[in-house]
C-alpha cells in the first residue's frame, strides 16, 4: 500500500502527516481550525484517502502559518506515498457541481510545481478560515508535492460551497492521477522518469 508519512516542526506549527493513497476515505483531522478540517475530511472521504492531520499552530497570530504550512506537509506526504510514479495514470481532471458552485480542477504529477487558481471569493472568511489562505493552502501543496495544479471556479456565489467544491474536485482529480494503469509499466513520460 502507498502510505507516508511527515512531520515537521518549526517555532510556528508542529504537524504530522499520515496519507494513504488506497484507503476508503477515513479521515482524522485537527488544525484548530474547524472549517478548515471540514475541507480536509471532504478532501480525503471524496479522494478515498484515509488521511490524519494533527496540527498545532500559532493560531493566536492568525490561521496562515497552520493553514500554508500544513499543505506544505501534505504535499510532502502526497510525494512521499507515490514514489517514483511507475504505473500511475499521471493525470487527473474533474468539474464538481455543488449547489451554486461548480469547480474545475487538473493535475499532473509531472514533478514541476505549478499553481494556476482563478477564484474570487465573496465572503472574506467562512467559520474561522481565511478565504485568502484557500490559495496558500494549495499554493504550498502544488510545490510540496511536485505537481501541476489547476483550479478554476466556474460558477459559484456562495463561499463556503465554492471552497468546499474546490476540495473535493481536488480529491477527485488527485484520485484519478494516482489510480493504477495496467498498460503503463514504467512511467506516463517520453523521458523515462518524471
Amino acid at each position: 500500500m502507498r502510505i507516508a508519512t511527515v512531520n515537521r516542526t518549526t517555532k510556528e506549527t508542529d504537524i504530522s502527516v499520515t496519507i494513504n493513497l488506497d484507503g476508503t476515505g477515513i479521515s482524522e483531522i485537527s488544525t484548530g481550525i474547524g472549517f478548515f478540517d471540514h475541507m480536509l475530511e471532504g478532501f480525503s472521504r471524496h479522494g478515498f484517502f484515509d488521511l490524519k492531520c494533527h496540527v498545532k499552530g500559532d493560531l493566536h497570530v492568525d490561521g496562515h502559518h497552520t493553514v500554508e504550512d500544513t499543505g506544505i506537509v501534505l504535499g510532502q506526504a502526497m510525494a512521499k506515498s507515490w514514489g517514483d510514479k511507475k504505473g500511475i495514470r499521471r493525470y487527473g481532471s474533474f468539474i464538481l457541481p455543488m449547489d451554486d458552485a461548480l469547480a474545475l480542477c487538473a493535475v499532473d504529477l509531472c514533478g514541476r510545481p505549478y499553481l494556476n487558481f482563478a477564484c474570487d471569493f465573496q465572503a472574506e472568511r467562512v467559520g474561522g478560515l481565511d478565504t485568502e489562505l484557500v490559495r496558500e493552502f494549495f499554493y504550498a501543496v502544488s510545490y510540496s508535492a511536485g505537481m501541476n495544479l489547476h483550479l478554476k471556479m466556474l460558477d459559484g456565489q456562495n463561499t463556503h460551497h465554492m471552497i468546499e467544491a474546490m476540495f473535493k474536485a481536488f480529491a477527485k482529480a488527485l484520485d484519478m492521477a494516482v489510480s493504477p494503469e495496467p498498460r503503463v509499466t514504467d512511467v506516463l513520460s517520453t523521458k523515462g522518469s518524471l
